[in-house]
């Protein structure tokens, strides 16, 4: 296992005392406690207010500033202690907000996973185990009865659709600056496959970027009219056109581009297919390519992060994928991937790292 310098001092050694230990094996047992009685601490206000209030506050100025009873105020400050969110002055009952109190009420990334964590995947992670076991999103059932989330995600309720796009844009639009710069300052693409396109998002970046580039998003149908409707109307939506195809039915196939195809982009794509299913999908791929042909693959590779809260995050989103999204897939790490892309009769041409919040685009050509 090829690890970042900084997940090697942390995943090969034993860094915590016994008691340390002993403590985060509770932390662990009370986790969904913990975050319940956290979220309730940011959804109500209390950090806020701490946060602002340089003296501190007694549990009596909580409930007046909150309107909350003082039943509910004393349960929460004292959890939130034990947990480590805010501390307290014992001369005078002053409350105050710790560094870790700070983070989950100022750190965009903490609110997103937070959001996501109690909308879309809280009360199906209660079906892990059976998710693991059986190979599918058993915890998908909570919301509907799809095979995989992103048939039903148009259909989710709006504040599960408003969490999970929250989630899956704050992360890949962190790297888009930088990836746009490679694609058309550094490789000047002109045309574009964007699979697994989503709402457009990243075809309407492209074609901002530059004034020539045709786009097209290739998706579930549904998400093509989810797509259509997005950009309706925007800059450069005439150069984005739409083609609906399921890429887990073995019969579907990319379609032939007139003129050549440039680029074919999968940003946060691969990470939703087992590892066959990615096989299958990267040797359609390479079937519509040409020599000169790039495919650009955007991932979170948990093994390349520079900082390990960064992999903590993702190691754990792999478990929404199993419990919620489809069962099979994950959040990978480089020897997955690579394994995937040769076994599709491509080989990789270069990788270039710590895009945003920790992407990779890993650059694949056809083998020569």
């Amino acid at each position: 296992m090829n690890l970042s310098p900084e997940l090697e001092k942390r995943y090969t050694q034993e860094r915590l005392s016994a008691r340390e230990a002993q403590r985060q094996a509770e932390f662990i047992a009370w986790a969904p406690v913990v975050f319940q009685a956290s979220r309730l601490m940011v959804k109500w206000g209390i950090l806020d207010l701490l946060r602002d209030a340089p003296d501190g506050l007694t549990r009596t100025e909580i409930c007046k500033k909150t309107g909350l009873s003082d039943y509910a105020v004393k349960c929460l400050t004292e959890a939130s202690l034990a947990i480590g969110t805010i501390l307290v002055d014992p001369a005078t009952d002053r409350f105050g907000l710790s560094k870790t109190g700070w983070f989950l009420l100022n750190d965009p990334a903490t609110r997103v996973n937070m959001d996501f964590n109690h909308d879309v995947n809280y009360e199906g992670m209660f079906r892990l185990e059976e998710s693991l076991l059986e190979g599918k999103p058993a915890g998908l059932r909570h919301f509907g009865p799809w095979p995989t989330v992103y048939e039903g995600l148009s259909s989710l309720p709006e504040h599960v659709q408003k969490s999970w796009f929250g989630f899956d844009h704050f992360y890949s639009d962190s790297s888009f600056p930088e990836a746009l710069r490679i694609l058309f300052d550094e490789h000047h693409v002109r045309s574009l496959y964007d699979v697994g396109g989503n709402t457009g998002k990243w075809a309407l970046q492209c074609v901002a970027h530059d004034p020539t580039v045709e786009v097209t998003v290739l998706d579930l149908p549904q998400q093509i009219e989810m797509m259509r409707a997005n950009i309706a109307g925007r800059h450069g939506a005439d150069r984005i056109y739409g083609h609906g195809i399921n890429l887990l039915d073995p019969d579907a196939r990319l379609p032939l581009r007139q003129g050549g195809l440039d680029a074919i982009w999968m940003s946060q794509f691969l990470d939703c297919f087992g590892m066959d299913e990615i096989v299958a999908i990267l040797r359609r791929a390479a079937a519509v390519m040409e020599p000169e042909t790039r495919i650009y693959i955007l991932e979170t590779l948990w093994d390349r992060q520079r900082f390990e809260p960064a992999t903590f995050c993702l190691t754990m989103t792999s478990l929404y994928f199993t419990a919620i999204a489809n069962g099979n897939s994950k959040m990978y790490n480089t020897a997955d991937l690579e394994q995937c892309i040769h076994d599709a009769g491509l080989e990789i041409e270069t990788i270039h790292d710590h895009l945003g919040q920790g992407h990779s685009i890993v650059v694949c050509r056809l083998v020569n």
